[in-house]
Parts: structure tokens; C-alpha cells; sequence
């Protein structure tokens, strides 16, 4: 049997040819959603609601479950109920908003529902989508997250709501921050420090550098966020309200103990409904998030491994501030033997990216001079899966224009991951917008072609928005790689200023209680990571197409060839040919090794007994390549002349098949 891939080169011809005339037919669609703002829960539901409504025999609403706060985590399911039956069709999952401050996920999805409804069955390309296969859409993940967008003091929380004790002081949301300047958004604040690390760039002043002292710079600023330290532990607003980040709380590179990642994976309420409803639809062939990762813009490398993350400094400086109120209660780190320490119980290193996560597939790394090893999750694609998400990710680029990221961060325990690692689908995540200029191309990263390995993300207070999960930072971390991420402040301050965008906060005098004169400003919350809503219907319109051509490409199994040769003495032989005229593979390399996909089922309806050589009853195929790969079969059994005997092929990804044969 061929690998899966082994067609590639003619079948992207193929499939480039017969997209081309598809793909120009999706028009930039105006159905019943206002694409023209920022829906908040109730606006959004209703909007969901009146989708479905509208159109009763092929939308269904339904809800997965409920948040902390009791708001409905709402899914739309997409399908001609009419022929196959729905649980037998290869489906698409696209889900939004898990973090609280991407709310421009949440309204692609809603305008792919919208797009999707309101072109069937007009659109030959739509219906013929929508006949065959199933869309199950979750625009917002976290919608108690979500909600701060639209609150008086705007905070860019990422997290859900669970109450949480971030700073691990037995005390829970005591110190979050605080509008001090009274304009209705939480920046950052800037104090001159003799001691502080930071200063005012040359490059614009109204942003902050960290000083390099061998090219002679010296700092004088410390950053810290907005607010006061009212426990009274030495750290501004280190634990506000809100617990977990729900892009952190999948299996896949869990990162234990890390801020914001839950007390456990699974923990929330909203990565349980998520996940149990990706459990039982085993029929969902391909993943597409809208978060703030990445590996559709960039290209996972010919290592496969994630592009680097797009930082924002300004609040990486502000974040670390606070790095050391996670230790309160934490065992330090003990001296072992042979140069190595270990940290017992909370806190260990063991827990972050690419320690013992969720299984998904694995590789064995030698530890020992006795040779044991330890097992840790796969965390870069398979090389036999990389040409498709390389393709993927090119005709991304093409069909949204979307060349380069804005903010982005370093997956780890999201949900993309985990549907590929260990559902073992394709599986990609996209913030679904990005920043003018500055940008690598798919594919590309450091010398050579090769991507530098991102590093953990910079902590921040809960219920702040930042950069994510990490315990020591990624610039910390980076700082002594000496391969510190380039932040992508200047180019989003100077693509807010040539929108005419009011994103950042210009610098204010402040009398702070305790700090004395200081300056407050920065980005605003939701600025950086959202495009003006203006711009909706617009990157709508171009993930629509990106929509139609990933479901082009999903696999479908056939029986292409069947042939009855009577032998003789009640003797026949049947032979059989099963072909897989997507596409994409029925599974990917990392799906078969992590067992993750069903084998295709191929079995002829008689009874063993009446077998006598050949092939067995029931088959099974661990995966077949895509572009008409085809797999072959032969029986011979004994049977009546006339009688009719049944052969069927069942994919778990990919539908089923059945054939009448007639022995004659």
C-alpha cells in the first residue's frame, strides 16, 4: 500500500484546476447577522437563534453546556439532513473564541453559519457541501471571558470565570487591577526606576524597550499594570478575577501549574462540553480554530515544527512584574545527584511544553546511561503530514490575503493540538486577521528555512490580557537562549496610526498611593487583538472560500471496481478495488500511529465458512492515500449461481460505500 502523500504533486494540480473555478463563485455574502459590530452573549445568541429558525430543515441549535456564570456555549450544526445520515458524513468543527480577548473568531464563525445557510441551495459549491458532508460551528467557546469586551472597565481578560487563587496565597481574586485614571480601559503603568530594565524606545516613545547594555543602552523604567498591590505582598494586580484560559486547558502539552491553565486538564466546564462533543462526532475529518495561535499564516517548518509567537513587549514587560507572586507556597527547587534538581509536588518544570501531557502519539528520549527512556507527547507534525498542512496553509494565505499575523502565542494544552496530536485530524488555528508588512512566510522562520523553537509565555495577572501561560516568560527564557522573540509592537502601533485606529493610550501623569509619580498608558484591551469591526465582512468573505476548499479536500471512499468470474463447481472469484478520490488521506501518518482513527472496514457479506482462499471476510486498512489511491482485493468462494452477495466499505473519516453482487 502507498503512504499517504504519494500522489500529492498531481493531485494538488488535479485540485488547484477544479478549485479555480469553485472558489470563485463564494461571494462576500450579506445574510441576516449585522457583520458590521461586535455581538455580545445575548446578541449572539439571538443572532444563532434566528439563523436557525430561519432555516429549520438544515440548521440545528444546540447547547454543549453552560459557563460558571450560566451563560450557553451554543453550536450550530450545518447539514442537509436528507441521504447519508449525518453521524456517517466527514465533518468540519470550527470553533472560536476560546480566549476571552479574541472576540473576532467568534464573528467569523458567525458569519461562516450566515454564509453557509444563506447560499443553499443557490450555490452549487454550498450544497454540494452541505448534501454530502456536516458543519458543526462554536463561535464562542468562553463566552464569561468574552463578555469583558463589553463592560464598563474594559480589562482584556483571556480566562473563564472560575474563581481562582493566582497568586497562591490561600486568598482568591484579592488584587486585580484597577482603573486609576478613571478612562475606562486597564493599560500598563511606567515609573522611573534606577534599578528598572526598561526605556523609552528610539524607535517611537510611546513604547519601551528592554535595554541591551553591550550596545551602551541603560534602562530607568519599571513597568507594572494598572493598579494597586491592596494585599499588601509586593505585586500590583496579580490575582483578579477569573481562573483559566480555556486555549490552555486541553491535554495536549498541558502545561501544569502554569498561570492560567486550570487547577487540572479538563478542569473547566467549557473544555469538557467542547471535548465531549468533539468525542462523540468521531466523524469530524478537520479542525479549524480561530485563536490566538498560529500554523495556517505561518507554516509549521520542515521540522515540523509551530512558528515562533508574536509578542507584544508592553505588556510581556508589564507581565513580568509579576512573575514571582506564583511562587508563594511553591517547593523550591532541590539539588540531586548527578548535577540534576528536581521540584516535588507544585511548580515542577515537568508540566510545561512537552512534558507529560495528555499521551496522543509519542517518542522515547534516552534519559540514561543504562539506556531507559522516557516517553513524551509527539509535539512537532509528522514528516509525512507536513506537505498537506504546507499546502493548506499556502492556499490560506491566498484565498484570505492575510500574509501576516498580528499577536500570536506559544500553543500549549490548546485545543488545535490536541485535535491533531490526539484526535488525529487535520487540525488548524488561525487569529483569523493580521498586521500589514513584517511577516514570515509560510514555512519560514530562523537561517536555513528552519523556525526557532517558540518558548513559554510571559505571566500576567489573571483577568489581564498578556501573553499567556508562562512560568518564567518567554522573553525570560529567551533572554538566556539569547533568541528573544521580536515583539510586534511598532508595527501594530504603526498600524493603528495609519487606520486612524484609537488603540493606545497616550501617556498620562498619575500620583500612584504607593509608587508616586508615575505614567500610565499603552495598548487598549481588545485593540491589539481584534481587528475594527469594520473589517468583518471582509476576512468573512475570505475564510468562507478558505472554508469551501478545505471541505474540497476531505477524503471519500468508494468501491471504484468490482468484478464476478465464475470458476466452476459453485467456485467464484470476486475481486474488488477501493479507492479514496479525496484529497486528503483517510488518515494522517500521526492519526495511524496514535491510533486515533479507525481503520477503513473492508468486508464481503458471506459467511466465512464459504470462504476458500484469498482475502479475509472483513479487511482493514490503516489509511489510504488521497487522488484516487486505490487498494485491491480478491476472494474466492463458494456460492449459488444467482444469489446476491453484499460488499461494504466503512470509514470512519472518510463515509461508506456498499455494493450488490450477483453471482452469475
Amino acid at each position: 500500500m502507498r503512504t499517504a502523500g504519494t500522489h500529492f504533486s498531481a493531485g494538488w494540480i488535479h485540485y488547484a484546476v477544479r478549485l479555480a473555478i469553485v472558489l470563485c463563485l463564494v461571494p462576500v455574502f450579506a445574510g441576516s447577522a449585522d457583520l458590521t459590530k461586535y455581538h455580545n452573549y445575548q446578541e449572539l445568541a439571538a443572532a444563532l437563534s434566528a439563523a436557525a429558525a430561519a432555516h429549520p430543515g438544515l440548521a440545528r441549535l444546540e447547547s454543549i453546556g453552560k459557563t460558571s456564570e450560566g451563560r450557553d456555549i451554543w453550536v450550530i450544526q450545518i447539514a442537509n439532513p436528507a441521504g447519508t445520515p449525518v453521524d456517517q458524513r466527514p465533518a468540519l468543527l470550527i470553533a472560536a473564541n476560546f480566549e476571552g480577548d479574541h472576540l473576532i473568531g467568534s464573528e467569523l464563525a458567525l458569519y461562516l453559519a450566515d454564509y453557509l445557510l444563506g447560499a443553499y441551495p443557490a450555490e452549487a459549491a454550498v450544497k454540494q457541501r452541505l448534501d454530502n458532508h456536516v458543519i458543526f460551528i462554536v463561535p464562542r467557546v468562553n463566552p464569561d471571558g468574552a463578555e469583558q469586551m463589553f463592560a464598563a472597565v474594559k480589562t482584556g481578560r483571556r480566562t473563564n470565570s472560575t474563581a481562582f487563587d493566582a497568586d497562591n496565597d490561600g486568598r482568591v481574586d484579592e488584587d486585580g487591577p484597577e482603573d486609576l485614571n478613571k478612562d475606562g480601559f486597564i493599560t500598563v503603568m511606567r515609573v522611573k526606576d534606577p534599578k528598572g530594565p526598561y526605556m523609552i524606545s528610539p524607535e517611537d516613545p510611546r513604547l519601551m524597550k528592554k535595554a541591551d547594555p553591550s550596545k551602551g543602552e541603560s534602562g530607568g523604567y519599571a513597568i507594572y499594570w494598572e493598579g494597586t498591590d491592596k494585599d499588601n505582598d509586593g505585586f500590583i494586580a496579580e490575582d483578579g478575577a477569573g481562573g483559566a484560559d480555556i486555549n490552555r486547558n486541553f491535554m495536549h502539552q498541558y502545561p501544569y501549574y502554569q498561570p492560567d491553565a486550570g487547577r487540572h486538564m479538563v478542569s473547566e466546564s467549557e473544555t469538557r462540553a467542547l471535548l465531549e462533543y468533539v468525542l462523540k462526532r468521531r466523524n469530524i475529518a478537520a479542525i479549524l480554530a480561530f485563536g490566538e495561535s498560529d500554523n495556517l499564516i505561518v507554516a509549521p517548518n520542515r521540522r515540523g515544527e509551530a512558528g515562533p509567537p508574536n509578542p507584544i513587549d508592553l505588556l510581556d514587560f508589564a507581565g513580568r512584574s509579576i512573575a514571582d507572586s506564583r511562587k508563594t507556597g511553591i517547593f523550591p527547587e532541590i539539588q540531586m545527584g548527578f548535577g540534576r534538581g528536581m521540584r516535588p509536588f507544585m511548580g515542577g518544570s515537568e508540566g510545561g511544553p512537552g512534558g507529560p501531557g495528555g499521551r496522543g502519539a509519542q517518542t522515547q528520549t534516552p534519559t540514561s546511561a543504562r539506556g531507559m527512556r522516557a516517553v513524551t507527547p509527539s509535539t512537532t507534525v509528522n514528516t509525512a503530514d507536513l506537505e498537506y498542512f504546507t499546502a493548506i496553509s499556502i492556499k490560506y494565505r491566498e484565498l484570505t490575503g492575510i500574509r501576516s499575523a498580528g499577536y500570536t502565542r506559544t500553543p500549549a494544552g490548546a485545543f488545535f493540538e490536541y485535535g491533531y496530536y490526539q484526535y488525529g485530524v487535520p487540525s488548524f488555528s488561525t487569529p483569523g486577521w493580521g498586521l500589514p508588512g513584517g511577516g514570515r512566510p509560510a514555512g519560514a522562520g530562523a537561517p536555513g528555512g528552519e523556525t526557532a523553537r517558540p518558548a513559554a509565555d510571559t505571566p500576567r495577572p489573571t483577568g489581564m490580557r498578556g501573553r499567556g501561560f508562562g512560568g518564567t516568560g518567554a522573553a525570560a527564557a529567551a533572554d538566556a537562549e539569547g533568541s528573544t522573540p521580536e515583539g510586534i509592537d511598532l508595527r501594530l502601533l504603526q498600524w493603528m496610526d495609519s487606520e486612524k485606529i484609537d488603540g493606545f493610550v497616550n501617556w498620562t501623569p498619575f500620583t500612584h498611593p504607593t509608587l508616586g509619580q508615575v505614567e500610565i498608558g499603552g495598548f487598549k484591551p481588545y485593540a491589539a487583538t481584534n481587528p475594527p469591526a469594520s473589517r468583518i465582512a471582509d476576512l468573512g468573505a475570505g475564510h468562507a472560500k478558505f472554508v469551501m476548499y478545505l471541505t474540497s479536500l476531505f477524503p471519500k471512499v468508494k468501491i471504484a471496481k468490482t468484478e464476478v468470474t465464475p470458476l466452476g463447481a459453485g467456485l467464484y472469484r470476486i475481486k474488488a478495488e477501493i479507492e479514496n478520490t479525496g484529497f486528503l488521506p483517510t488518515a494522517l501518518a500521526l492519526g495511524v500511529t496514535a491510533r486515533a482513527v479507525k481503520p477503513i472496514m473492508v468486508q464481503l457479506g458471506v459467511p466465512p465458512e464459504t470462504i476458500i482462499t484469498g482475502n479475509e471476510k472483513t479487511n482493514h486498512i490503516p489509511a489510504l492515500a488521497g487522488s484516487g489511491n486505490r487498494q485491491s482485493y480478491q476472494w474466492v468462494i463458494k456460492g449459488k449461481p444467482g444469489s446476491a452477495v453484499d460488499l461494504k466499505v466503512v470509514s470512519q473519516k472518510s463515509g461508506t460505500d456498499t455494493a450488490t453482487l450477483t453471482l452469475k
